[in-house]
């Protein structure tokens, strides 16, 4: 069996493994039990039991990822012999963390994604002096600030330390960190850190794991973080960290681990890094190297070639031609060379890297053919070489020995494939890489080993036309049904429960969803992704979502949908992705998700979002943008627009961490997904969601996006009643690419700080009530190429910059401005003069405009020709009466023959 099957038949077992129901009191009845795990259960939102708190011999107690919900109950307190406590990965919240000062013994506590920010006093009210791991990971401690803590106090035993994903933004906030000296693991990633890097870190001289990924840092690495001899692990990735990497690196000695990636560094690969021996991972992707991919490998031909086992520069702006040291690496599992400009031929000596499992040579100028050495790679099981000039013929040769081989890209080369699979040993799945084989005419994979099922129906974009016929006997043999972008028309069809992922958008499909929403409704439904967007289907959305509560990703938008939102939807608790546009929704804004506890999570005060998108446009949504909208910090795209939203616009929006990036997230969007992938990059065995095509509004167009999606950072909130000024805090956004607030009644100034914005290149506040001068900051805006500030109170003069000049004027009409690209030149004193109108000084120094003065004029004398006779001649009052009259009998006669 493969490795595959293995890992499917897991994940099959295990789901079907986890307990749920109630948590029966009978367990106090095991008075000496120490040891209680119940984590990775579903017990369906339940409360902790309170009873737990009576089990006092319990040393161990792990619910953990179980599905609990509500409040830790203070009865926890009681279980003084407890050395472990795991209540992470559930939804919980407490008032205060006092009950925690009744565990003296406790060493290991784990509250990650628990509900914190109501017990900012706990350091002064608690004493764990025998706690040496605490693991506070996404819990809303971002206003929490620490006083200076009581010598009563002892984290003197305190190793290890998890505060990622809370929010900070000062690392003044975190002093009281800086004084742990034994720290051995600190997690400060995917905060809001700003600055540099700091420098009150180099006391913690024990430090072997430091992750400081995912937060704003932008100056150069400090050279005082090359001392730390004994740092095994340093992760400073997805920041925007700046310069070149020092010689110094190859002071650390002991470090197994190093992740630069995705921040601004360049220069070169110092080759001080060929001397870390104990180095097993060097991720350096998504940087500025400009480097030739032989200088990096001559770089890292020392000691730590032999085992290295993951060498990622992906996106590394690397050229040059690769040589036969690549054979060198011979330790090598995933190597990552894609989306450079690598060019010449694949060397032969690829196949000594006998361990590779994933290879990504993606996007580059790789020429020449396979070399034949490709067969030795016998434990590769992915392979990306699409978007290359390879060309020749790939035979048996190639792939006789890759049996474990389960991803191929290879499409945009000029290769052609001549094999007989028959007799080879591909069982028992169906390799994957066969779906990427688009122009293939004869398959034989006769005596291979299959004992596969059919699970995936793919007929997409075609032009197939007709009525999807009920048959759910042959889809129930489906898990992955698409087909999108065709012809069918007629009502939706009903669907086996076993279907996890269905898209039927793009079509013609018409009339209610009511019959294919309740069909069969005492199953539960197995569906994960559902698309039906882009059709015709028309009418209220049914109230039965009850048993629809594995939706992850669900598209009813450009539809014609009508009414409010059921109730129901709140019981998608699993929603991540949700898209409602282009319709004809009515009632308050849907606060009813408050329950999706991937959605809007702040609304029961719950862990963090993954939510990266919200389209609700074109809808008659009104009410408040609520502030909860602001937990959802992995958002990217917010599109409210063409609603009726009123109220002024939340201040809170700087929350959104990944708008506050300048560098791209490299992360999955969770749109719409057909299978779980492995990485692309192949830097890691995290499966990725793949992504669908997703609509936006960019600079005043509709454009569609799909892989480049993650680069797309955008807030539309246009076309509503919002009021109010715009809130400062926007302009903290500095990844934003498109701001839209149009067609509002938002008054006050643009902020003077718009010009912090340095990648924004849309912005649109044309018709709202803004008043004052345009900000010189705006003139910074280098990449700005659309702007609308039409039909507001603006005055003063244009700032001169070669982005404002080159706008359209119309851009700036309706306001009192001056200056290119406008034809009214400003005086000395910002005075517009007005060379098309005349206007002359009378009456004592009054301006007269001859324009309205003739306007009045025409009117009194166009009034008094027609109206002026039928006042003062009876007779021809009553012809023209007699007229109207005749006239609307014909009419009336007319209609009637008519009908």
């Amino acid at each position: 069996m493969s490795s595959n099957s293995i890992s499917e038949a897991i994940i099959l077992s295990y789901s079907r493994s986890r307990f749920g129901g109630k948590i029966n009191p009978s367990l106090l009845d095991l008075k000496h039990l120490i040891y209680l795990d119940l984590s990775y259960n579903d017990f369906g939102g339940i409360p902790i039991p309170k009873f737990l708190g009576s089990m006092g011999s319990l040393r161990y107690l792990n619910l953990s990822d179980a599905g609990f919900v509500g409040l830790i109950p203070h009865q926890l307190g009681n279980l003084s012999n407890l050395h472990y406590l795991n209540l992470g990965d559930n939804d919980l919240y407490v008032k205060n963390l006092q009950w925690l000062s009744g565990l003296p013994l406790l060493q290991h506590l784990d509250l990650s994604y628990a509900n914190l920010s109501q017990a900012s006093d706990w350091l002064q009210e608690n004493k764990l002096p025998s706690l040496s791991e605490l693991r506070l990971s996404q819990c809303y401690l971002s206003g929490f600030i620490p006083p200076p803590i009581p010598s009563s106090i002892n984290f003197s035993s305190l190793t290890t330390l998890d505060l990622s994903w809370d929010g900070f933004e000062n690392t003044s906030i975190l002093f009281w960190v800086f004084g742990l000296h034994n720290l051995v693991s600190l997690d400060l990633s995917y905060n809001q850190f700003q600055g540099s890097i700091p420098v009150h870190l180099q006391n913690l001289t024990s430090l072997r794991h430091l992750d400081l990924s995912g937060n704003a840092f932008n100056s150069s690495i400090p050279n005082w973080l090359y001392s730390f001899s004994h740092l095994e692990f340093l992760n400073l990735r997805d920041n925007s960290l700046q310069g070149r990497i020092s010689s110094g690196i190859g002071n650390l000695t002991s470090t197994i681990s190093i992740d630069l990636s995705s921040n601004e560094l360049e220069g070169k690969v110092p080759r001080s890094f060929g001397n870390l021996c104990k180095l097993r991972e060097i991720i350096l992707s998504s940087n500025k190297w400009g480097q030739q991919i032989l200088e990096i490998f001559e770089s890292l031909s020392g000691c730590v070639s032999n085992g290295l086992e993951i060498l990622d520069l992906y996106n590394a702006q690397l050229s040059g031609q690769l040589t036969d040291e690549l054979g060198q690496f011979k330790n090598l599992v995933i190597l990552s060379l894609g989306n450079n400009s690598i060019s010449g031929p694949i060397p032969w000596s690829i196949g000594n890297l006998s361990s590779l499992r994933s290879l990504n040579l993606e996007t580059n100028q790789i020429n020449g053919t396979l070399p034949p050495s490709f067969g030795h790679l016998s434990k590769l099981e992915s392979l990306y070489i699409y978007s290359n000039m390879l060309e020749g013929v790939v035979s048996e040769v190639h792939f006789t020995n890759l049996t474990r081989l389960t991803l191929l890209y290879a499409s945009k080369n000029r290769l052609t494939l001549k094999v007989i699979l028959g007799s080879w040993n591909l069982g028992p799945k169906f390799p994957s890489w066969l779906c990427s084989q688009k122009q293939l005419l004869i398959l034989d994979i006769s005596n291979t080993g299959i004992i596969d099922a059919f699970t995936y129906l793919n007929i997409s974009h075609n032009q197939i036309y007709g009525e999807i016929p009920h048959i759910p006997l042959i889809l129930s043999y489906f898990s992955i049904i698409d087909v999108s972008s065709n012809h069918f028309e007629g009502p939706l069809p009903c669907i086996s429960s076993n279907l996890s992922f269905l898209d039927l958008s793009n079509n013609s499909l018409s009339g209610s969803i009511f019959h294919f929403l309740c069909y069969k409704m005492k199953e539960p439904k197995n569906m994960e992704f559902l698309n039906l967007g882009k059709n015709l289907l028309s009418g209220n959305i049914s109230n039965c979502w009850m048993k629809w509560q594995r939706l992850a990703a669900l598209n009813l938008g450009n539809n014609n949908f009508s009414g409010s939102i059921p109730a129901s939807i709140g019981s998608l608790i699993n929603l991540r992705s949700l898209h409602l546009s282009n319709n004809s929704f009515s009632g308050k804004f849907p606060s009813l998700l408050k329950n999706c506890k991937y959605f809007i999570p702040l609304w029961i005060g719950h862990s963090l979002s993954r939510l990266m998108i919200l389209s609700l446009r074109f809808n008659n949504f009104h009410g408040q943008i609520p502030e909860e909208l602001c937990a959802l910090t992995s958002l990217q795209i917010l599109d409210l627009s063409h609603n009726k939203l009123f109220g002024s616009i939340p201040k809170c929006l700087n929350n959104f961490i990944t708008m506050a990036r300048n560098n791209n997230s490299n992360y999955p969007i969770y749109v719409f997904s057909c299978t779980h992938d492995e990485a692309r990059k192949g830097t890691s065995s995290t499966a990725v969601v793949s992504l669908r095509l997703q609509l936006v509004v960019f600079k005043g167009k509709a454009l569609e996006y799909s892989t480049t999606l993650q680069l797309v950072k955008i807030v539309d909130l246009s076309n509503n009643n919002l009021s109010g000024e715009i809130p400062e805090e926007v302009t903290r956004l500095k990844g934003l690419q498109s701001l839209n607030f149009s067609f509002n009644i938002l008054t006050g100034r643009i902020p003077e700080k718009i010009g912090d914005l340095g990648s924004v290149e849309s912005i649109d506040f044309s018709s709202n009530q803004l008043y004052g001068q345009i900000p010189q900051s705006m003139s910074s805006l280098t990449f700005l190429s659309h702007l609308n500030l039409s039909n507001n109170n603006l005055t003063g003069k244009i700032p001169s910059s070669t982005q404002l000049q080159s706008l359209d004027a119309s851009n700036f009409f309706g306001n009192k401005l001056c200056g290119p690209p406008l034809i009214d030149n400003c005086t000395i004193k910002d005075v517009q003069p007005n060379t098309e109108k005349k206007e002359c000084k009378a009456f004592s120094g009054v301006d007269v405009d001859w324009f309205y003065v003739s306007m009045a004029l025409g009117f009194v004398v166009g009034f008094w020709v027609v109206w002026g006779p039928l006042l003062l001649n009876k007779q021809w009052r009553f012809l023209y009466f007699q007229f109207l009259d005749h006239l609307g009998y014909k009419v009336t006669g007319l209609v009637a023959q008519t009908w």
